[in-house]
């Protein structure tokens, strides 16, 4: 039987809204194309695919075209971590330094340039859930926001060819503040991605394969794409300075269309609008999908918990300017932001849903308290380039009638 998004407790002409936003951005020219899902009580009630996957190609976006996802990588990484949680391998406080003992003598950066600065020993040894909540005190190269991304860069510690070799660099580079005391966005998670290799023994790409991917039925998420599917690989673009979009990545020349030895379980993974909302259903679910259990429940509600200090926000963290969520009134989770108070954060939402993006402008939440999943998959980066995931969310919330 046919469900209507009104059996789902939406408005079918609210819903609508959606549709005229991100026809609004692809008539200016300021997206490629675009997918937009919202999903209640199990059910899908909007799923739609709108412009371009490929501008040069002129190739219409489709349901099962593959995006590349960066940072919306984190969640999948985070869970695969928490399995081997439940199977009695570490505790959240157990030093890193317990599995990577490389860590276990940190210096914090205190002064000084690229060259010559001065550091001082960390206050205390980064801990397994300060690699979750990103408060170990690692940052990304990309920021160039402080002495110690310039040194990321320095080294190449992104470039890196395996994730033993980026932990071997990151181990000799100082922090950016000690463990526990800030918020700082970083490759605290691709650290994760490691643990899980340390762990279970396995490469982490074939762990993801496994024991999460195939249990889901994600049949078109990882971290390449095989040479039969990449005529369904979207092109990524980025903002020009007049709002247009430039061509950053085609899918012929992709590097997600090469052999890859770096599973970068911060930002490595593809996939697709059907497979995420699998995996996001399953996270609705409390952990399971379909008679297959990927976590517990209550791993599942740790997770989604706000792990900051005193049930702060990102701005009680010192939060710098970073686009992929709002910082006032949300917190943060073990591998997903946390919206703690609707009316701090300004926009609409539920007490205790959980999100994250991607750099290339994608977005998820899921709200356990309305029972909904919202998906955005677009190509276009930096995310922060215009307001359509705030945007997004104000439509999908407006479109909720009972």
């Amino acid at each position: 039987m046919k469900v209507t998004p009104e059996d789902l407790g939406l408005s079918a002409p609210r819903l609508v809204k959606i549709d005229l936003l991100t026809q609004k951005y692809l008539d200016e020219g300021k997206l490629p194309g675009t997918i937009t899902v919202v999903a209640r009580r199990g059910k899908i009630a909007h799923f739609e695919c709108q412009g371009r996957m490929d501008i040069e190609a002129d190739k219409m976006i489709s349901e099962d075209t593959i995006f590349r996802l960066y940072s919306m990588s984190k969640p999948v990484t985070s869970v695969a971590l928490m399995m081997l949680y439940e199977d009695g391998h570490f505790q959240l406080d157990d030093p890193v330094s317990r599995f990577v003992p490389s860590f276990e003598n940190m210096e914090v950066y205190i002064s000084g340039n690229r060259d010559e600065y001065k550091t001082q020993p960390a206050d205390r040894q980064i801990t397994i859930r300060d690699l979750l909540t990103h408060t170990a005190g690692f940052t990304y190269g990309f920021m160039r926001t402080s002495v110690v991304d310039t040194l990321y860069r320095d080294k190449g510690l992104e470039e890196s060819n395996t994730l033993a070799e980026m932990v071997t660099k990151l181990s000799e580079l100082p922090l950016l503040f000690s463990p526990g005391s800030r918020w700082s966005y970083s490759v605290a998670t691709d650290v994760c991605g490691y643990l899980v290799e340390l762990i279970s023994g396995e490469r982490f790409d074939q762990f993801l394969q496994e024991q999460i991917f195939e249990p889901l039925g994600m049949l078109d998420t990882g971290f390449s794409v095989p040479e039969s599917k990449v005529h369904r690989l979207a092109a990524n673009y980025e903002r020009t300075a007049d709002d247009g979009l430039q061509l950053t990545d085609s899918p012929e020349t992709s590097r997600y269309t090469q052999e890859v030895t770096y599973f970068s379980g911060g930002g490595g993974l593809v996939s697709t609008a059907r497979d995420y909302l699998r995996f996001a259903q399953m996270l609705l679910n409390k952990g399971e999908l379909e008679g297959e259990r990927i976590l517990g429940r209550k791993t599942v509600e740790l997770m989604t918990s706000n792990h900051l200090p005193d049930n702060g926000d990102l701005t009680s963290m010192g939060q710098p300017v970073f686009s992929e969520t709002p910082y006032d009134g949300i917190g943060f989770g073990l591998g997903f932001s946390v919206m703690l108070d609707p009316a701090t954060a300004q926009i609409l939402g539920t007490p205790g849903e959980f999100a994250w993006g991607g750099a290339a402008s994608t977005y998820f939440w899921v709200d356990p308290g309305e029972e909904l999943i919202a998906i955005l998959l677009t190509q276009l980066m930096p995310s922060s380039s215009y307001p359509i995931r705030r945007e997004f969310r104000v439509l999908v919330y407006q479109s909720i009638i009972e």
